[in-house]
């Protein structure tokens, strides 16, 4: 069970890391001569990374940013949770509250690239001929994956 525990709680702050970087990082539009790049915050061209953003619909945009900043504040939120109710919670009792906070961070990843894919995923064809999404973008979809188990898990798993 302890190593259960301790996997669970590997892989919930490894998942932590990956959203830091893919919603820090620059790199959700890369074009193939590595020179140029555009996250959700900036747009990098030759190592030089400006403000002005050039996807257009800044209201889609926005709302990706957002939802990326509160997926990373539940996951936190989660993760303190978890280590709280671990100490504290009695023996036999799941862990409900960190479970069902790491699923609405799961949600909030869900809608925030979602919107994302749905407004720009044809985007990396007109960003330059033959750019394609960034590691940013895929880190994104295995934080999908990683909180969405570790939720579930949260919640099937006993304290012992």
């Amino acid at each position: 069970m302890l190593v259960l525990l301790a996997g669970i709680f590997v892989v919930h702050i490894a998942t932590v890391i990956m959203l830091f970087v893919s919603t820090i990082a620059n790199v959700w539009v890369v074009s193939d001569d590595i020179t140029s790049s555009v996250g959700l915050w900036k747009n990098c061209t030759g190592g030089n990374c400006g403000q002005d953003l050039i996807y257009g619909n800044e209201d889609a945009l926005k709302a990706v940013q957002a939802f990326m900043i509160l997926s990373i504040i539940f996951s936190v939120i989660s993760l303190l949770v978890f280590v709280f109710q671990l100490f504290t919670m009695e023996k036999g009792n799941r862990f409900f509250l960190s479970g069902a906070t790491m699923l609405v961070c799961w949600l909030c990843i869900m809608v925030g690239v979602s919107i994302y894919t749905h407004h720009y995923a044809n985007y990396s064809m007109n960003f330059s001929p033959g750019s394609h999404h960034g590691y940013c973008f895929i880190l994104t979809w295995i934080c999908f994956c990683f909180s969405f188990i570790i939720g579930i898990l949260y919640l099937v798993l006993r304290k012992k």
